[in-house]
């Protein structure tokens, strides 16, 4: 397929792509930015179009995976934009500082409550607690495997419970 053929069959099927950008971004600024580079990477991979594919589905696929890549760029960088005429950035990740005896006290409240479970909860919960799993925790202590997991999920829900009252 020569440059002129690929070019006028990009520009005939293009029209398409303006409201499928429209529709990832919700903003029609963004859109244009997609739309434009959706043709532009089209044009500069025009030799891996395979001749005689759907060319809707080549630039819709484009499309998306210039969205998804834009998206995950904008999560890994974290960052809030203020849109004041001055357009500053603010870095989201500040500084946070951990409060030690706070911690402590509340890690005090959980051991209280694990210890103050009943026995046939509380040794089930502790042992998923230390990383075993429901099956081996049902050979330990010779029950079946619907008990333990029973009787671990009464223990959250026991937990879970006083743990509102702290």
């Amino acid at each position: 397929m020569s440059t002129i053929e690929f070019n006028q069959m990009l520009v005939s099927n293009a029209e398409f792509l303006k409201p499928f950008a429209i529709t990832l971004t919700r903003d029609t600024e963004a859109a244009k930015d997609l739309f434009q580079e959706t043709l532009f990477r089209a044009l500069a991979n025009k030799d891996k179009y395979n001749v005689g594919t759907n060319i809707k589905a080549w630039l819709y696929t484009i499309m998306r995976n210039i969205f998804i890549n834009n998206y995950r760029r904008k999560a890994k960088q974290n960052t809030i934009f203020d849109s004041t005429p001055n357009d500053f950035l603010l870095n989201h990740n500040q500084a946070v500082t951990a409060n030690e005896a706070e911690s402590t006290l509340r890690l005090k409240d959980i051991q209280h409550a694990i210890h103050n479970l009943p026995e046939i909860f509380r040794n089930p919960f502790l042992l998923y607690f230390d990383g075993f799993k429901y099956h081996e925790i049902a050979e330990m202590l010779d029950e079946p495997l619907g008990t333990i997991k029973s009787r671990i999920h009464f223990a959250r829900k026991l937990l879970k419970t006083q743990m509102h009252r702290f």
